[in-house]
């Protein structure tokens, strides 16, 4: 990521890696289609992998995870993943990584052929919750919500504010998937961040309004995409794993950790 400093401020320069050379052509789709949601595109190169974006105003992280702007943005968010559902195909054809619900279970089977940085019975666990979560993921399909993308990183980090519009970046590790999922990683940030407990009315006010645009009566299916999602986040993240050398896995199995072990603790609640 570089700077680039304009007359009027400054634009930013990002050359993806291969885990993440989808993110170009995705960003400029959905700016073109979403232009108060999204980072601006100045212009991108799908084959280089190179993105070159407007700024984005402030992150937020810089002025604290604000409940209020979260709950702003969740039901505009839903509103794009269901507006992009008629694009889901042409996002899958870009190479947008593919974690439908249907290919879940063939994925995590994958998932437990790796050596993953858990102990033994932990593995054990994983191992033997695989028929399970296979029922699960054809129970939840079986609810009929269409699948689209699905950021998969919606957190502090990644949502800046322009003025009073809040903007989402940051689209490296999205996916077609079970929308309802986004917010595995958005609810843990909040809980982690804003020390908000799993039974807190906000989290129940912000899952209120990202369900708005999707209808009434969503609400045990959207209980079911966050458990569903934990283990399809651990999925994602393996993804990433499997691009980096032996050298890195230090570091970025500390994230890995807390992602499976989050999905382990969903385990007793299914």
């Amino acid at each position: 990521m570089l700077r680039v400093p304009l007359a009027n401020g400054a634009a930013w320069f990002k050359a993806c890696g291969a885990v993440q050379a989808f993110e170009p052509r995705l960003t400029a789709e959905l700016f073109r289609r979403w232009p108060d949601l999204v980072a601006g595109v100045v212009d991108h190169d799908e084959r280089r992998g190179w993105l070159l974006l407007l700024d984005a105003g402030t992150p937020l992280s810089s002025i604290g995870n604000r409940l209020e702007l979260w709950e702003a943005l969740l039901p505009r968010y839903a509103e794009l993943q269901h507006g992009e559902t008629a694009h889901a195909e042409d996002h899958l054809a870009h190479r947008v990584p593919d974690l439908r619900v249907s290919r879940l279970p063939e994925r995590f089977e994958d998932l437990l052929r790796h050596d993953l940085p858990l102990e033994l019975d932990e593995i054990a666990r994983l191992r033997a919750f695989a028929p399970r979560l296979g029922e699960l993921c054809r129970e939840l399909a079986a609810q009929g919500v269409p699948e689209t993308v699905q950021h998969d990183d919606l957190h502090t980090w990644n949502v800046y504010v322009d003025g009073d519009r809040p903007r989402v970046l940051d689209w490296g590790d999205a996916s077609i998937a079970h929308p309802f999922e986004s917010l595995v990683v958005t609810f843990r940030f909040l809980e982690e961040l804003n020390g908000l407990a799993p039974d807190d009315p906000w989290l129940l006010r912000l899952r209120d309004a990202y369900l708005e645009p999707w209808g009434a009566g969503h609400e045990e299916t959207f209980e079911l995409a966050l458990r569903v999602g934990a283990f399809a986040r651990a999925v994602a993240t393996m993804r990433q794993r499997d691009h980096l050398s032996v050298a890195d896995y230090g570091w970025f199995d500390d994230e890995f950790c807390t992602v499976l072990r989050r999905a382990l603790a969903r385990i007793t609640q299914l």
